[in-house]
């Protein structure tokens, strides 16, 4: 593989997928064939995917060839997100993915259980599939958000912290933020009352309450949550009972208002793709995990789940495991808090071990104002993952602006990320234009909660 021109001062053994893909599309050109992916989503989407593979049929290509298709089909379940894989490639290679990858492998297992059943409520298949049986492209996009007027009241779910927002004709009458532990507490009690009394604070500063827009984590269906890490820690009898039809009891609580829950990534999108007035907008929250949304050339979000934390971006087969999936190299790892955390050792900055990670962060992130280059060190590798990861993402988005949101970029940390992505950009992927950017402060703290507001639609009386 390539040798990193910018690597990552405290990981030298990261592998960006960004350059594997790369490499390879180096070694196969001139014996190449075309292989066609499509993902079928059964709400009338159906995405296709043209990609190319080594046309040698000897055991080192078919090993090199099923290594890369299996990480294209785990972006394009994290990204795209379907219940089917119909792929025209070469029989064998089909079989081996189909037949022993995603029998064998723990971490595909749990994309098969999360893709089929717990998402899209259907059993999870991969289908060998060329000429008349392969899928034809179907596409359908949604408006998402920019709505305004009334009282409206929005909150935004972290995993450490709730934001809750409220405003009036457009004038915000309420910010704050209060803390909460979600991960680990099995009793729905605790999530529903933390969740109203964010959104009761916020519509204590109104008149009345028009509407209600929610960004939260996980993936979400008629505003019913279908899979969330912040969840996690409910037994999933009780996950069916009652987190799933939350959000419809917080509804009728409030009288039955309009009310939307969309994905944080998805509304961090949308708060850049408002703030800045474009479209073709990747927005990214480094979080608790990784968020991510992207709103599209005509300013609508797709049906694609954007969960780009499962998302591999180091090949290393020595790279952290992700704690839910198991699999190696996720986004969340590289690009969250999750990674600060991760990375404190190789800084050498010792934490007591029963400290949070957000508390962590805000650790790191006061040595960081004092100065300390061992924070400096922390913020300089974030900023170096993030580069080639945004290089590996365009070969799936047609990206012109990303705003990049979250606790992760607050603070002068957040322009040194900022900044060695930039260079990895400028120096490694040269024919890429794209604009980077950070909000300003006060965006980055209450932007998704503003955002959430303007999600529900007020019928005219």
């Amino acid at each position: 593989m390539e040798t990193t021109e910018l690597k990552p001062v405290l990981d030298p053994e990261f592998q960006p997928a960004a350059l594997a893909r790369r490499d390879f599309e180096r070694r196969i050109a001139g014996h190449s064939e075309p292989i066609r992916i499509a993902i079928e989503q059964g709400n009338g989407s159906t995405y296709v995917f043209e990609r190319a593979i080594a046309r040698d049929t000897s055991s080192a290509a078919t090993a090199l060839n099923l290594r890369f298709l299996e990480r294209e089909v785990k972006f394009m379940l994290w990204a795209v997100g379907g219940f089917r894989l119909h792929i025209d490639a070469p029989e064998l290679l089909v079989g081996m993915l189909r037949d022993y990858v995603y029998r064998y492998s723990p971490s595909c297992l749990f994309d098969m259980e999360v893709m089929g059943p717990i998402i899209y409520g259907r059993p999870f298949e991969i289908r060998h599939a060329c000429g008349g049986s392969f899928p034809t492209a179907s596409h359908v996009t949604m408006p998402l958000g920019r709505h305004t007027g009334g009282c409206r009241v929005a909150i935004d779910e972290g995993a450490s912290d709730i934001k809750a927002y409220a405003e009036q004709d457009g004038q915000m009458t309420y910010a704050a933020e209060f803390k909460w532990d979600p991960k680990p507490n099995s009793d729905p009690a605790y999530h529903y009352e933390h969740i109203m009394h964010g959104l009761r604070a916020a519509a204590s500063t109104l008149p009345r309450v028009d509407a209600i827009g929610v960004s939260t984590a996980g993936v979400c269906v008629a505003n019913e949550m279908r899979i969330a890490s912040l969840f996690r820690g409910v037994p999933r009898h009780l996950f069916q009972s009652d987190i799933v039809p939350m959000y419809h009891r917080i509804q009728a609580e409030f009288g039955g208002v309009p009310f939307v829950v969309a994905n944080d990534g998805s509304v961090s999108a949308l708060a850049g793709s408002m703030s800045l007035n474009r479209n073709r907008v990747l927005g990214l929250a480094f979080g608790s995990s990784l968020a991510a949304g992207y709103v599209d050339a005509t300013g609508n979000i797709t049906t694609w789940l954007d969960e780009l934390a499962f998302v591999p971006v180091d090949v290393n087969p020595r790279a952290p495991a992700d704690e839910w999936s198991g699999d190696r190299g996720c986004g969340a790892q590289y690009l969250s808090q999750q990674a600060v955390n991760r990375l404190l050792g190789p800084a050498g900055i010792e934490v007591p071990m029963d400290m949070g990670v957000p508390e962590r962060l805000e650790h790191v992130q006061a040595l960081m104002r004092e100065g300390d280059p061992r924070a400096e060190r922390i913020y300089q590798t974030i900023g170096a993952y993030f580069g080639y990861a945004l290089a590996h993402y365009t070969n799936y988005y047609d990206i012109g602006t990303v705003l990049v949101m979250g606790r992760v970029t607050t603070g002068v940390g957040g322009e040194i990320i900022l900044k060695v992505a930039n260079e990895v950009l400028s120096r490694e992927f040269p024919d890429l234009a794209i604009d980077v950017r950070l909000p300003d402060e006060a965006s980055r703290r209450v932007g998704q909660a503003a955002a959430a507001a303007s999600l529900p639609r007020i019928e005219a009386a």
